[in-house]
């Protein structure tokens, strides 16, 4: 079993939880984190058991970025750039190709590298006191986690380059205005919100899961007539190469939950 020191991982009733866990860095990306966040993520897509993963931060903070101090070695050291910034966008890719929905829970803050980790996540549950931003402009920096790509599909591109150029935080309830999250609750209230959207996915196909999020994330850069087609496809093939599209009528049928 793999020892982990910076990300907690736990299992239970279908649902795997990796808490980042560098509280005193407010959960800052160090390539520590990183190495032991890529294993937890190999670990949970390979578990057949698994129907979502939830993402969150222990501490005062869901996650405030890169780890800067490491940031510095950097800059005397330029060979270590390109190997970190690839390991946090592989990291991200990974969370996007789970076969099953993630979603993060954001306390605290979530800047920078810990809003890109954010919006890798398929849904966001977050506290309404939080607060959101990119900031990498308020420090000379620009960002290398796919902000620049992901915060236009998800705000529209006024509003991300408003965030991406001033650099300017916002709160968890203006993040579910804008899009940038699903729902926000008080922060007391996250464990119930987010129980309330895991219920439903426990009893899901999880083949079923797979196959929504893939077609979904992929027909996002398509056009809408190549989106409907491989849809189309998907949806056929699923019907006759799984049992759980017959299982699943089967039990429509005899008014019973269907057992996958």
């Amino acid at each position: 079993m793999v020892e982990y020191t910076n990300i907690i991982l736990d299992k239970e009733n279908r649902v795997a939880t990796i808490r980042l866990n560098r509280p005193d860095a407010l959960n800052a990306l160090s390539p520590e984190l990183m190495t032991e966040l890529s294993v937890a993520l190999t670990d949970v897509a390979a578990d057949e058991s698994i129907k979502a993963l939830v993402v969150r931060g222990e501490g005062r903070a869901f996650c405030a970025g890169a780890d800067l101090a490491y940031f510095q070695t950097t800059l005397a050291n330029t060979a270590l750039l390109p190997p970190y910034l690839a390991q946090i966008n592989e990291i991200l890719g990974q969370i996007e190709k789970l076969p099953f929905p993630a979603i993060a829970v954001v306390h605290g803050f979530a800047l920078a590298g810990g809003l890109e980790l954010m919006m890798a996540c398929d849904m966001t549950i977050v506290a309404k006191d939080a607060r959101l931003g990119d900031q990498h402009v308020n420090f000379g920096l620009v960002p290398g986690g796919g902000s620049t790509q992901r915060l236009p599909r998800r705000v529209g591109l006024q509003r991300a380059m408003e965030l991406l150029t001033t650099g300017r935080w916002i709160s968890g309830s203006e993040g579910v205005e804008w899009g940038l999250a699903l729902r926000s609750v008080p922060a007391d209230n996250l464990d119930e919100e987010l129980e309330s959207l895991l219920n439903p996915l426990r009893i899901k196909s999880r083949a079923g899961l797979a196959l929504i999020k893939e077609v979904t994330l992929r027909g996002m850069g398509l056009p809408l007539d190549d989106g409907v087609a491989m849809e189309s496809f998907a949806f056929a093939k699923f019907l006759t190469t799984s049992p759980h599209p017959a299982e699943g009528i089967k039990a429509f049928l005899e008014k019973r939950q269907p057992e996958f």
